[in-house]
């Protein structure tokens, strides 16, 4: 028997927490203890989701708050577009229309070039846990910040989200089979990527992609992943579905990342605690998010193969073309604005490091970050 002296409850439970969330687990954060001078507030919090799993997770999440602050803080849950447009969000944050909001980072590209590095890219980094490398590891979660902090936002922290697929109306199986087909996509390097593998991309809103579908304004579209795209009737427009190689679903967005943001005088309202208390939050709300569309995706895939949607998935030797394509994308990119450029620099070093080892220099020979 060990004669170390036993740890106390409090820093044990507090130990078991972050290990059980290190693991990925979803863990059910503690109650914040109100104190009795905080008075009540409520948020209203808008989601880039407009159905399906994710907003079903994001609402029922968002009514746990009240009860786990003890009153203090409530959050108001919207859909998207339920007060203002999908890529209104963040402008409608910074003129407090709402006081926080739930978006996939990557929608503000084309407005903060450095946010087009705070989601996944393609050939980018490939899974949740490189993203915490670079997140917590190599101060990515202060560079988020230091980037929203110039629109008047708070980042609080990053949600992890499940790989994105394409659906389309004719087969896909290779990269030779974007020349010419008409692409949504979100923007940024994933719309210069398949350009340049010869698509002619558009933008849309999430909520839009169906009816683009319906009326063949596109004749494929990107959309997060099988359970949300189920729900929005993507079966019924599409018959084709289109993955990544196995093992890896999504070459461009592996890991669809979001963000909760708030707007900054609204978060330095709040008390040193519970600014603590809901950046721990998120984290678990991460988990709880991740491990919901995951189930919801593999349990939807039989639901699409009974529909009869046929799944082509990219060959693997496909992969060093898209490859090359991305890696100019990447420093063109990076080379924006000096925030674009450090994030990156935080990124490649992950990326070439052996823990990772995707990218070595023979890779961007020529190319340089000048930011």
């Amino acid at each position: 028997m060990s004669n170390l002296p036993k740890a106390p409850q409090s820093s044990r439970r507090k130990f078991l927490s972050r290990t059980a969330a290190a693991a990925g687990t979803a863990v059910v954060s503690a109650p914040f203890i109100r104190t009795a001078a905080a008075a009540a507030t409520t948020w209203k919090v808008q989601t880039s989701w407009p159905a399906g799993v994710g907003l079903a997770t994001f609402k029922a999440w968002c009514s746990t708050v009240k009860e786990k602050t003890g009153g203090e803080l409530e959050f108001k849950p919207y859909a998207a577009k339920e007060i203002v447009g999908d890529f209104e969000l963040l402008d409608g944050v910074k003129n407090g229309v709402l006081e926080a909001m739930n978006s996939f980072t990557l929608y503000w590209a084309g407005k903060i070039p450095a946010t087009a590095f705070l989601s996944s890219y393609l050939m980018g980094l490939r899974y949740p846990h490189e993203w915490d490398i670079f997140m917590y590891s190599k101060g990515g979660l202060q560079a988020a910040r230091d980037v929203f902090a110039k629109q008047g936002l708070y980042y609080v922290n990053r949600i992890h989200h499940g790989p994105n697929i394409i659906h389309s109306k004719k087969p896909i199986r290779t990269i030779e089979d974007f020349k010419g087909l008409k692409l949504r996509v979100p923007g940024g390097m994933i719309a210069e990527g398949f350009a340049a593998a010869g698509a002619r991309t558009t933008l849309l809103p999430g909520g839009e992609v169906f009816s683009a579908l319906e009326k063949g304004t596109v004749d494929a579209a990107d959309y997060t992943g099988p359970a949300v795209n189920w729900d929005l009737g993507f079966q019924q427009v599409t018959k084709y579905i289109w993955a990544g190689p196995p093992g890896l679903e999504s070459i461009y967005q592996p890991v669809d990342v979001m963000d909760f943001c708030v707007r900054m005088d609204v978060w330095n309202k709040l008390s040193p605690k519970m600014k603590q208390w809901l950046d721990d939050e998120i984290q678990v709300y991460s988990n709880i998010h991740f491990s919901a569309v995951q189930k919801a995706d593999m349990e939807t895939w039989p639901k699409f193969e009974k529909a009869g949607t046929t799944i082509n998935r990219l060959p693997a030797e496909d992969l060093p073309k898209f490859q090359r394509l991305a890696v100019p994308i990447w420093f063109k990119w990076a080379n924006k604005d000096a925030d674009a450029a450090r994030i990156f620099k935080l990124q490649l070093e992950v990326m070439e490091s052996p823990t990772v080892g995707y990218v070595t220099p023979d890779m961007y020979k020529g190319l340089s970050i000048k930011t």
